[in-house]
């Protein structure tokens, strides 16, 4: 055996390395309120041979386990090293602790460390606040800071913000006796370090908004993204169905886990950032701004629509009739109206190949941040689908299609998928005529320090704001006396826009997107019902309720607000009747 070894096996023997580990910071709200704070808990450890005899059964009661999962995990403990120390026992509640701490010279070789678990003071936002769990092997071989047993956040703010939450490790070194009894520090703690506090951080979120918006969704499975337009801050982030974060702490960890990833509604899913739907007619606004800016269409431009528009056989079909101007069509969700825009866009004689005039059109539609991740700081967020125009030129063949092969896109159908999160950015970006700031979810970090810079760089569309005014009118008259009428809200202009969008696998999604007041809007908000059938159905009263509750901070329409509180679109009967 080596002098290094030997050397190393006597230290061993009198020294005991205990981790100090810090609390991770906390989190709060937009308005101070407290959303994530921490608790005592407590891991029992063992070093194997120093382990002497002792009475199994007394500490298995204090732990509350039974023998076999004791041995059970003393053999793991064996198995990683015998004169290393490690975790046998997991987050002890501070009532097991106080009478192992009274019996511990009984149990040699054991010992206990304080840790600090996560305690999430309301049961929503779960998706939005994410959760923390033990590193894996391939964070720790990828990253050397985290050793096993360490945690880590995996989702939400608790990913996004981990190195500034988790804080910096402490070490104390004790010399102990052949009982494994701490004599005092070694060398007086010369070589000790003090564990730092994770910085607390100050989310963008309305926890009251939110709280209403997983209420209002309650029974129903989509979600709703509500953003500050001159900010990029998210002020609500729902996906429902969705969970308490406490189910993911403690010692019943595991066990819910898997509770949750077995729930045929998949409440672990995001649907806010990682759902992909067709946006509906709601994508009809930005196809108008297009079509203003490439000079295909103006504010008066009309187009007939006989109830639908024809290309052969091919019919897409309208519930309106007659010639409508911009304004009436975003008004009546005119699909004629679309079809042919659409078809003079891609048309459109300056850009010579149908293909080069679709390659423009995308790169317009992705201006507004649709079809690209946004790059807010919320992990797990999706591209989206809006395809170049290779897809459709391998599919139909180079020079075989044109705007009547891909109309569907017209409104907001076909070949495009979108988050919930990209829509409503998207009308963030109507709302401020032109740009957008990139959605994120932590207004500031520690005291009063901003995030990343790039969060606050404008994000233009090249599209002049004249053009806007006439869209925003045509959603105002939504609102007003269109589609959206059950998204009105009493002394506030709302512009906002339905979508009904197509759902091969049932009923249809019920869409909408809005923002209020029309000058100087403070919220700009996307709901998605799944299966909720017409956007004026769940999605646009949903939407005015959370835009009154943001502005007003009251609730006039309490019959509404019932109404939605009470649907339930999870049970298959009430999806029938409804």
């Amino acid at each position: 055996m080596s002098l290094n070894c030997l050397q190393f096996r006597a230290e061993s023997n009198v020294f005991r390395k205990v981790i100090d580990y810090p609390a991770r910071g906390l989190v709060f709200d937009r308005n101070g309120k407290l959303l994530v704070s921490n608790e005592s808990t407590y891991d029992v450890l063992v070093t194997p041979n120093r382990v002497e005899e002792f009475d199994t059964l007394d500490l298995c009661n204090i732990l509350g386990i039974t023998i076999e999962t004791f041995r059970t995990e003393y053999k793991k403990a064996v198995k990683y090293a015998r004169y290393k120390e490690s975790v046998i026992f997991k987050q002890l509640t501070k009532r097991r602790y106080s009478n192992l701490q009274e019996k511990m010279y009984k149990f040699p070789g054991f010992n206990v460390q304080k840790r600090t678990a996560r305690h999430y003071e309301y049961p929503y936002a779960a998706h939005v606040l994410g959760y923390i769990r033990e590193a894996d092997t391939a964070l720790i071989a990828r990253e050397p800071y985290y050793k096993p047993g360490d945690y880590v956040g995996v989702s939400g703010i608790e990913k996004s913000y981990e190195k500034q939450l988790r804080g910096v490790k402490g070490l104390k070194i004790y010399v102990v006796d052949v009982k494994n009894r701490i004599q005092g520090k070694y060398k007086d703690g010369k070589f000790d370090s003090t564990a730092v506090v994770g910085e607390n951080v100050t989310s963008t979120l309305d926890i009251d908004l939110q709280v209403y918006g997983e209420k209002l969704m309650q029974n129903k499975v989509g979600a709703i993204v509500a953003i500050e337009p001159s900010s990029g801050e998210i002020l609500a982030l729902v996906s429902t169905p969705g969970y308490d974060p406490n189910l993911l702490i403690g010692s019943d960890m595991t066990a819910n886990y898997m509770k949750l990833v077995r729930d045929r509604f998949r409440p672990m899913y995001n649907r806010a950032i990682m759902g992909c739907y067709p946006p509906g007619s709601t994508f009809k606004t930005i196809n108008a701004l297009i079509g203003l800016q490439e000079g295909v269409i103006k504010t008066n431009t009309s187009f007939p629509c006989n109830g639908g528009f024809s290309i052969g056989r091919h019919v897409v079909k309208c519930h309106h009739g007659g010639s409508l101007d911009l304004v009436s069509a975003i008004q009546h969700s005119c699909n004629a109206y679309f079809c042919h825009e659409f078809n003079k866009i891609i048309d459109d004689k300056k850009y010579k190949r149908a293909d080069t005039a679709y390659s423009n059109w995308r790169r317009r539609v992705q201006s507004f941040g649709l079809g690209k991740k946004l790059g807010s700081d919320l992990s797990q967020e999706v591209n989206g689908i809006i395809y170049s125009k290779d897809y459709f030129n391998r599919f139909y063949g180079e020079g075989h299609w044109s705007a009547f092969t891909i109309i569907s896109l017209s409104i907001g159908q076909g070949e495009l998928s979108f988050s919930p999160l990209q829509i409503c950015n998207a009308c963030a970006t109507i709302a401020n005529r032109g740009h957008y700031f990139i959605p994120h979810i932590v207004k500031t970090i520690g005291k009063d320090q901003k995030v990343d810079e790039r969060f606050y760089q404008p994000q233009e569309t090249g599209i002049e704001d004249e053009y806007f005014e006439t869209v925003i009118q045509g959603m105002y008259q939504v609102c007003e006396m269109g589609t959206g009428r059950s998204a009105r809200v009493p002394g506030v202009k709302v512009c906002g826009k339905t979508g009904t969008a197509q759902n091969p696998h049932g009923k249809d999604h019920s869409i909408f997107e809005a923002f209020a007041p029309m000058e100087n809007p403070k919220i700009a908000i996307a709901v998605y019902v799944e299966n909720g059938g017409f956007g004026a159905t769940y999605a646009a009263p949903i939407a005015g309720l959370m835009i009154e509750k943001y502005l007003n901070d009251t609730i006039t329409r309490k019959d509404v607000e019932q109404r939605m509180f009470n649907a339930n679109l999870m049970d298959l009967n009430a999806q029938m009747k409804n």
